[in-house]
């Protein structure tokens, strides 16, 4: 497992604390919209970041540092994920998971073993095939079975999360975006982030005019009723 990205200092990836990111390469979707083609397909061409490095940074910035957010790619997909976290936590900083659910194996372990202090899952769609497959290019059933068994998984842990969905004029309706809350009813917390039409997986989407943020505001109160909070993010 290899880090390929490395933010040192950050006020927006974990509301409320000052947090370094990492990010983990490949990915097992292929959402169009994406602004990391290259960590899905040629993380070889960016630099790797050693966990020296990191830890020596971490150290010496502890006082202000809170946390670390892990995210990619999909940092599930590796079954070395634990043994980072574990390190990370050695630390004494908080971690946050970034994750889209499809391993929920992995995510029950990270839980189990208390490794994690926030997850932020994306919920890509509505939770049916021809949905998914059209916002993540999936053609296999069982991966919505296992991203309904880490939504359940994520409520019932205990752990503080949020459910988030980046939303795309040509991929999601506001139709889309109350069935996609009905499922989570009672969440804690859903965002919607609004789709940015730069550097995207498929070069298509960047002729894309994202919708206006008056038009996520008036989502947002749509089915403010149906979460503890919902909030938007994005211009």
């Amino acid at each position: 497992m290899e880090i390929k990205g490395f933010i040192p200092n950050s006020l927006l990836d974990w509301e409320g604390y000052i947090v370094s990111t990492i990010y983990l390469p490949y990915c097992n979707f292929r959402c169009p919209y994406c602004q990391n083609p290259s960590l899905i397909f040629s993380p070889h061409t960016l630099s790797t970041i050693t966990w020296e490095e990191l830890k020596s940074y971490w150290k010496k910035n502890k006082k202000w540092i809170d946390g670390v957010c892990i995210t990619g790619g999909e940092p599930c997909l590796y079954r070395k994920l634990p043994e980072l976290l574990r390190g990370i936590k050695g630390l004494g900083l908080k971690v946050k998971l970034d994750t889209n659910g499809t391993f929920p194996r992995r995510l029950g372990e990270v839980i189990n073993e208390n490794l994690v202090d926030y997850i932020a899952m994306d919920i890509k769609a509505p939770l049916n095939m021809a949905s998914y497959q059209k916002s993540t290019g999936i053609k296999r059933e069982f991966y919505l079975k296992r991203i309904k068994e880490s939504i359940q998984m994520i409520r019932d842990s205990g752990i503080d999360y949020e459910f988030r969905t980046t939303v795309v004029p040509t991929l999601h309706t506001e139709k889309d975006i109350e069935e996609i809350a009905s499922y989570i009813q009672g969440a804690r917390a859903y965002y919607l982030q609004n789709f940015v039409p730069h550097d995207t997986l498929n070069p298509a989407y960047e002729k894309i005019t994202p919708y206006p943020r008056e038009r996520l505001e008036s989502m947002c109160k749509k089915i403010a009723r149906r979460v503890v909070k919902c909030g938007t993010r994005g211009k």
